[in-house]
């Protein structure tokens, strides 16, 4: 017996929101607790049909199909990971773990200044915990009528838009990157960037086209527990305004208008929420948001993902699954974006998927000491930094993450969690790693806007050879010399080995065993919260004790938030 999990995808129009259902098959809870779920990778030519046979002799049940790196999700009783290991049409079986925005053993943010105004004053720090429950809301309409999903409404070709207005603009983050320079040229507008992460609030001002509509153009839960789409957390919508809020949709009386602006403000969002309604996610949830990702590619321009996420255990990218659809991802040309974490340069900092594969563009966090003098910017010593169990560095590129101001989603845990953090009513300032991803997605997305022939290698390798020197030895990615050279750098990744699971010429997926194609569709109501129960989160949000959180407690149910 088999249950449905939501999936909402949600389209923006000139006038309202199509939000529809998409319905994934997972095992019952009746299938009992002796069973793990696994993931089992096929070697070369076997077919999926092939390995679920294989699965099945072995007294497995198989959950869920996963074309994106032709591997199958899994529930094993004892004993049976060993039978299968030893099968000759299996490549590898791997536990599936949790993953989560990163905060393990990591600094609390630099967030203490009340002040949205950007300062060369030092910042003290404090620390506590605390945790905050958010009511639910159920899906309260559902059906699944539909054999097939809705076409979705295309990017609208990009267009010239007046120019972005910096006038009142109050953070230093895009002026550390040079990011208002090229706003006269372009906003990223036409270009799709999926953020895999909690939701987006895709209601909020800041992410209104000039025409009325939303650019969050499609909101999808990749976890099969979660019931919606919301951020009811607000990890994702900060992320969501660091790469493409615009303030200056604000109405003009608003103290706030045009004060916080983001990288892009005018690109299109993709909101992949990876989570459960619980503060859950493992790794088959981002590895479905990803394929989802690269299903629907043309349908949103996507160009580029980021992930301020992490696994929580530590594996050689050539095995590891998740790396595996990161490298899928790629080579069907989207440039993934990765939080490298903030362990500080700790033995394994480096070791954790996504961020430790060669492919994907792994991000640290930058201190711009909250001043638009860009001379005093200097590598956080709280991000993570080094080489990984393979033998790359990382990361391979910074941006700024210390108490970086971004978007608040409404009626979400992180106000709760940090009062103190909050500014200006409807924003937050926050730091980490996590942070730091974000900035150079958006600067991806300008850079494909001007440059949209571009291959992800190309673009990976101009905003690494482009970026600046910054102290502590990991340069700063510079906007405005990326987006202003006319001809790509490339072969960043020259004899690099591909993941073991993943074709090396293309990637390849199989479209006609996805998942997605073969999934229903209903309508699900528009007003939809998230609950975070489980869920806490570190900041430094004030002067004293009772004012912040512990960055070292924080969690994502049993994972970790890229959130220092």
């Amino acid at each position: 017996m088999l249950r449905p999990a939501t999936v909402a995808l949600r389209r923006a129009t000139p006038t309202a929101w199509l939000i529809a259902a998409l319905l994934l098959a997972v095992p019952a809870c009746a299938q009992g607790a002796s069973r793990t779920t696994h993931i089992v990778q096929l070697r070369d030519g076997v077919t999926l049909a092939d390995g679920a046979a294989a699965v099945r002799a072995a007294r497995g049940r198989v959950t869920g199909r996963l074309p994106i790196i032709d591997a199958l999700a899994v529930r094993l009783p004892r004993g049976a990971r060993a039978v299968l290991v030893r099968d000759p049409r299996v490549d590898a079986v791997t536990v599936n773990g949790r993953i989560g925005p990163q905060s393990d053993g990591l600094t609390t943010p630099d967030v203490t200044s009340p002040s949205d105004e950007p300062t060369t004053d030092a910042e003290p720090a404090a620390t506590t915990e605390i945790a905050s429950d958010v009511d639910l809301v159920p899906v309260t309409e559902q059906t699944s009528d539909a054999e097939q999903a809705p076409e979705p409404t295309p990017t609208p070709e990009p267009a010239t838009d007046p120019p972005v207005d910096a006038s009142r603009l109050a953070t230093a983050y895009p002026y550390s990157v040079l990011a208002p320079q090229i706003w006269s040229q372009g906003t990223g507008r036409g270009i799709g960037v999926a953020v895999i992460d909690t939701g987006i609030d895709g209601g909020l001002p800041d992410f209104t086209a000039r025409d009325g509509s939303s650019r969050v153009v499609a909101s999808v839960a990749t976890n099969p527990n979660a019931t919606n789409q919301a951020d009811g957390y607000g990890h994702g919508t900060h992320i969501a305004g660091i790469i493409a809020g615009d303030g200056t949709r604000l109405s003009g009386d608003d103290p706030a208008a045009g004060k916080y602006i983001g990288i892009a403000p005018g690109a299109s969002l993709i909101a992949i929420k990876a989570s459960d309604d619980n503060g859950s996610g493992t790794v088959l949830d981002a590895i479905y948001g990803l394929q989802f990702a690269v299903d629907h590619k043309d349908d949103y321009n996507i160009r580029v993902v980021n992930l301020s996420v992490s696994s929580t255990t530590p594996q050689a990218y050539r095995t590891d699954p998740l790396d595996a659809a990161v490298e899928s991802a790629y080579f069907h040309g989207i440039l993934v974006v990765a939080a490298v974490g903030n362990r500080g340069s700790a033995e394994d900092a480096v070791s954790y998927a996504p961020a430790n594969d060669p492919f994907a563009l792994s991000v640290g966090g930058v201190d711009d000491q909250n001043t638009q003098v860009r001379d005093d910017d200097a590598f956080a010593d709280w991000s993570s930094v080094g080489t990984t169990q393979d033998g790359f560095s990382k990361p391979e590129i910074g941006a700024p993450g210390a108490h970086i101001v971004s978007t608040l989603a409404r009626q979400s845990a992180f106000e709760d969690l940090c009062p103190a953090c909050v500014v200006d009513g409807d924003y937050i300032r926050v730091g980490g790693s996590s942070m730091a991803a974000p900035v150079v997605a958006g600067v991806a997305a300008l850079l494909f806007e001007q440059h949209p022939e571009w291959t992800p290698d190309q673009a990976k390798s101009t905003l690494i050879d482009t970026a600046r020197n910054v102290a502590g030895g990991v340069d700063e990615v510079n906007a405005l010399a990326a987006v202003s050279t006319e001809t790509p750098s490339s072969g960043v990744n020259d004899g690099v080995v591909p993941n073991d699971l993943v074709d090396s010429t293309a990637g390849e997926i199989d479209y006609t065993r996805s998942s997605w194609g073969r999934s229903s569709w209903g309508a699900a109501p528009e007003t939809m919260e998230a609950d975070w129960a489980r869920s806490s989160w570190g900041c430094t949000c004030g002067t004293s004790d009772t004012n912040a959180l512990d960055g070292t407690r924080s969690s994502w149910g049993s994972a970790t938030w890229l959130s220092r």
